[in-house]
């Protein structure tokens, strides 16, 4: 009689005493046969009904609870991985609840089980890091731009870039450069370096609910006709308007502006929902009773521009 059996690769002492009747009954419902006893009094070794394969399990875990079978777990993982088109390597030592993966481009991912379910659920997509940053260094060498880095600023969808021209780094939103809607803040003449306007509009709703918008832009009325109002109808007007030297400049204070305003009104900032199909706009709009604030505010910028410049 051998005096080990071979779990997962790995030889087992068996250990000698009786298999009771009532264990191989909730053994068999539970899903398993029981190979034998092993380590000590406390332990069994069950073999899969599903896979044939023998785990290590304690005799309490298989009276009180639902056994898993290690191999039919990583059958599963393999499976999804391989529907989603990577290839299971191992399950990470570091924590249980990730995985080592080999992408279609060679490289090695570390990502959670739990992702990877969503991805194979349609829920969600996966990229390489490697290869993402390497297709926007290419995408910003191909026009003149080195990739610093990730934005100053935290926001996902920019990134900074580096001019290669005039060594003139900025923040560029990823869309506009791949679209060449930019130029250098440095050295361009588009709008980062030419002049731009900072403006509040105001909106009134056809439920006579009234809105205001702070923004920038080196045509405020051409914005607010040609690109904000999608019902010609709507009324709506501009209130204040002031000079700045830069659109590099204008978009600076505004953000810091609408980061002011946020912090300190919260309630008056109004869900796009509310002018959703009017306004071609998602964020940037506050309730009407904010617009002396935002008035005072811009004056109080005017007046800061100008003591700067003079």
């Amino acid at each position: 009689m051998t005096n080990t059996l071979t779990i997962a690769g790995t030889p087992v002492p068996v250990f000698p005493g009786k298999i009771l009747p009532h264990w191989i009954e909730a053994a068999h419902a539970k899903g398993y046969d029981i190979a034998g006893r092993i380590i000590d009094r406390l332990h069994l070794a069950l073999r899969c009904h599903l896979c044939g394969e023998i785990i290590q399990a304690r005799l309490f875990t298989l009276m009180s609870a639902q056994p898993l079978c290690s191999a039919c777990i990583k059958s599963g993982w393999i499976t999804t991985a391989k529907s989603v088109g990577l290839v299971f390597i191992d399950q990470c030592p570091e924590n249980r609840h990730y995985a080592w993966y080999e992408a279609p481009c060679g490289h090695t991912l570390r990502r959670q089980f739990e992702l990877i379910k969503r991805v194979a659920a349609g829920e969600t997509g996966i990229r390489c890091e490697i290869c993402h940053h390497a297709t926007e260094e290419a995408e910003a060498d191909a026009r003149g731009w080195e990739l610093v880095g990730a934005d100053p600023n935290g926001d996902p969808n920019y990134r900074q870039y580096k001019h290669i021209a005039c060594d003139h780094k900025q923040r560029i939103a990823r869309t506009n450069l791949q679209t060449d809607r930019f130029s250098c803040g440095g050295c361009g003449e588009l709008w980062p370096a030419a002049p731009s306007n900072l403006y509040v509009m105001s909106f009134t709703l056809p439920n006579s609910r009234e809105l205001v918008k702070l923004g920038y832009s080196n045509n405020p009325l051409g914005r607010l006709r040609n690109q904000l109002v999608r019902n010609k109808d709507l009324p709506c007007e501009i209130l204040r308007t002031v000079p700045v030297d830069t659109g590099q400049q204008a978009i600076s204070l505004e953000k810091a502006l609408h980061a002011k305003l946020r912090e300190a009104h919260p309630a008056t900032v109004v869900d796009s929902q509310v002018y959703s199909g009017l306004i071609n706009v998602k964020t940037e709009i506050y309730e009407a009773s904010l617009t002396a604030i935002i008035l005072d505010e811009l004056d109080a910028i005017a007046t800061n521009l100008a003591s700067t410049a003079s």
